[in-house]
């Protein structure tokens, strides 16, 4: 008679250290699914190893080690020896699919990166992986845009969603980037006419983008560093996305200032994103975790306070101060020009 192997496991221990620490290779082993863009042929169904490796053009000798990595992160599902997307993978990791964010690794791989060099920038007082679009080089910079396009298309949608549109008639869009944001409200609100503001090495990619737009004859881009130049026009909403974490506190002070200036009274300002936190500092957590990689990108740029926010707003002669904390942490921060 034959006798079964036995199997015999400790109970669960686990360092709460280790745990801190491991806790990092799901994300690891997402990043690397998505370099090599090993979801999208497995939407055609399951798949072996072998099958995999040959589809994305690799050995499938390293491979597997990545898809069981990626089973356990809930990216993939495995069935005997053949391999399948998750729901997840479907939705969000596949070529061609409506809300695909494949293009985001490169933004993943430099906020990751950056996390990295923490305790550099804190020794020296200095950022250890500056991001300088200045510095970068023009398909560096267009590749940036690449992974923050979808976001700003996304945020765009939302704003347009959540707020009453329909009576703006100008829109300035802060540090718009490659534009997305304007585009997606341009082409839901057909009464605005939009203007994307950002500095004079990123506005030919915004062009670019507006240009490839069906509201292209609807926005117009402008170069300015809302910092230390006045801005013209005049607006009666403003949005700035992911901007005032870039600054110092007293440059934030006075781009509000600036931005104050060409807003008209009874007009609104919004301000979102991962850069506002509670007055407590420590949530939400997530948002916590996400001022590491601006000390370590900005010069002096940060996560700021919910009352920092609304003391900068109020000096620069805006009230009806409202903040909603959305779903993935980040912020909406709204207030109305004093009449």
């Amino acid at each position: 008679m034959r006798h079964m192997a036995q199997k015999q496991t400790d109970p669960p221990n686990e360092n709460p250290i280790e745990k801190i620490a491991t806790s990092v290779y799901p994300a690891f082993a997402l990043l690397a699914g998505m370099k090599l863009d090993l979801f999208t042929p497995l939407k055609k169904g399951p798949m072996e190893a072998e099958q995999i490796a040959s589809a994305i053009g690799v050995s499938s000798t390293k491979l597997n080690a990545l898809l069981y990595a990626l089973v356990i992160a809930g990216l993939l599902k495995v069935k005997g020896n053949k391999f399948s997307n998750s729901d997840i993978a479907d939705t969000y990791l596949v070529n061609g699919s409506p809300s695909c964010v494949l293009d985001i690794h490169e933004l993943l791989s430099t906020m990751w990166g950056a996390a990295l060099r923490t305790c550099d920038s804190i020794k020296t007082g200095l950022p250890q992986a500056k991001l300088d679009y200045a510095k970068m080089q023009p398909d560096e910079l267009a590749q940036f845009f690449r992974g923050e396009h979808p976001y700003a298309v996304e945020c765009g949608n939302d704003f347009v969603k959540r707020f009453d549109f329909s009576s703006y008639k100008n829109l300035l869009d802060v540090g718009g980037g490659s534009g997305g944001l304007s585009i997606a409200v341009a082409e839901a609100c057909p009464n605005i006419l939009a203007t994307v503001l950002d500095l004079p090495v990123v506005t030919p990619i915004t062009q670019q983008y507006i240009d490839e737009s069906d509201t292209k004859e609807r926005i117009n881009v402008e170069s300015a560093d809302v910092v230390r130049e006045q801005i013209q026009g005049s607006y009666d909403v403003a949005v700035m996305t992911s901007f005032l974490q870039v600054l110092s506190p007293e440059d934030a002070r006075r781009a509000i200032n600036n931005i104050s200036n060409v807003i008209i009274p009874g007009g609104d300002v919004y301000i979102r994103g991962y850069g506002i936190i509670d007055n407590s500092r420590v949530s939400p957590e997530k948002l916590v975790g996400f001022n590491l990689v601006y000390i370590n990108v900005y010069d002096e740029g940060q996560a700021y306070t919910e009352q920092e926010h609304k003391d900068w707003l109020e000096e620069a002669g805006f009230g009806l101060f409202k903040r909603t904390i959305l779903s993935d942490g980040s912020s909406i921060i709204s207030a109305r020009k004093r009449i």
